[in-house]
């Protein structure tokens, strides 16, 4: 008998405020109840949201304090679902935490809201979020069932780039699977986050637990993301559903683009310097025989033309005899002590790219790309791209097609050779969920 559910992604992005994007959250699944879809799984970072373009005033060795704001209201948009820094786990899920005097529940509310939105609707909510726990975030996964509320949720063990200054790290012992039952279908679901989805030894520790559908919430919108999913899908033989946010420009946090923080810098007196930096002079470089660099001013010396820049001909005038290895051009810099200090000129490729400053306010700082793929890799829904609102793809899935791909494919079991080759993960049991 067939085994079939309908699931659906949702492209939606971040609202002005975690209220905001709560109700907007509501909204979607009161529209997905009405289509009679069983589960929706919303993008990474989509409650608290994913700061794209920020920078928290981070460089190394140093951060400003426009990055502190803005760290400070990054921090504020975050949920607090009541868990520990450390993180709970089961005693979290079943509500055995200790609850402040006078206090109904832990943290503030948005657990319940979620485990209200699902209950109401009869369906199945998964969500990335951001959680604020102590005094550090974490980008993490719910699994909301209407019937038991929570039953799960994860942390992203492994943040990605500059997300590791502003996320902690989660515990691998999350990344647990979770079983439920749909009308009549069983699943073990689990979620990889971002590029974790990247890291095969986690995806691994997911087929391992007999995965059927596999949630991967990002924040990647290239178009290698799909051909990921697809080899995903195949490789545990488990339906798969990435959704991603889309964003135009305009639609960031306002503390993103800075005016509002340039407000509070100049009631705190801490308003930064916007000057120019020192004129550079453009130089071109060569090699006499003995293997020493001259810097030669540019003037009188076109850099454009192709003689003096590709290391085959120099001015004859200029002439040190046979050059070893193509001159490089360099610009010339001046340090506060009045020293010169030459720097390689960026390539053309590089130099060209735009910078985010003065882009317009319509350019998509996000594309989407969100998609549904069956167990065998095939595409069945999107990839999405550039919906940034109401973007709900849906799809009715058998589930007997896992059980099917196994005939030739169970990378966890008969294709493993697990007498040979073995993982284990700190805190977790990786074999499948009774």
């Amino acid at each position: 008998m067939p085994q079939i559910l309908k699931l659906a992604v949702a492209q939606s992005r971040t609202l002005s405020s975690t209220a905001e994007t709560l109700s907007a959250l509501a909204s979607t699944i009161r529209t997905a109840a009405q289509q009679h879809i069983h589960l929706v799984l919303f993008p990474e970072a989509y409650l608290g949201g994913y700061p794209r373009t920020c920078t928290f005033g981070a460089a190394v060795g140093a951060r400003d304090a426009t990055g502190h704001e803005q760290f400070l209201q990054y921090f504020h948009s975050a949920v607090d679902l009541g868990d520990t820094p450390a993180g709970a786990g089961d005693d979290w899920v079943e509500r055995k935490l200790l609850i402040a005097k006078g206090k109904e529940y832990r943290g503030d509310g948005t657990r319940e809201e979620l485990e209200r939105i699902a209950r109401a609707t009869g369906v199945f909510v998964v969500t990335g979020l951001i959680e604020r726990a102590g005094g550090s975030l974490y980008c993490g996964v719910v699994y909301v069932c209407p019937k038991l509320g929570i039953i799960g949720k994860r942390r992203k063990v492994m943040p990605t780039g500059s997300e590791r200054l502003i996320w902690a790290q989660g515990s691998p012992a999350t990344l647990k699977a979770v079983t439920t039952e749909i009308a009549g279908v069983r699943l073990t679901l689990a979620a990889a986050i971002c590029w974790e989805n990247y890291m095969p030894l986690l995806r691994y520790s997911l087929y391992s637990q007999n995965v059927n559908l596999y949630l991967a919430p990002t924040a990647d919108g290239r178009d290698t993301w799909v051909p990921l999913m697809r080899t995903i899908a195949c490789e545990g033989r488990a339906v798969v559903l990435s959704a991603n946010q889309c964003v135009r420009r305009r639609n960031l946090p306002e503390w993103i683009g800075g005016d509002q923080l340039r407000e509070k810098e100049d009631r705190i007196g801490t308003k930064s310097q916007h000057t120019n930096p020192p004129r550079r002079r453009s130089s071109v470089m060569t090699k006499t025989e003995d293997n020493h660099e001259i810097n030669w001013p540019s003037s009188g010396i076109p850099l454009g033309d192709e003689r003096y820049t590709n290391g085959s001909h120099v001015p004859e005038d200029l002439e040190l005899g046979s050059l070893p290895k193509p001159r490089r051009t360099s610009v010339i810099t001046r340090t506060t002590d009045n020293n010169e200090i030459a720097l390689p000129a960026a390539p053309a490729s590089i130099a060209e790219q735009p910078t985010l400053e003065g882009e317009d306010d319509e350019d998509f700082v996000s594309l989407g790309g969100s998609c549904i793929v069956d167990p065998t890799g095939t595409v069945l829904a999107g990839p999405l791209w550039k919906v940034e609102d109401g973007g709900l793809l849906a799809v009715e899935v058998d589930f007997e097609d896992c059980e099917r791909g196994r005939l030739d494919l169970d990378v966890a079991g008969s294709y493993s050779r697990n007498d040979a080759f073995k993982l284990e993960v700190t805190g977790l049991d990786i074999n499948p969920p009774p």
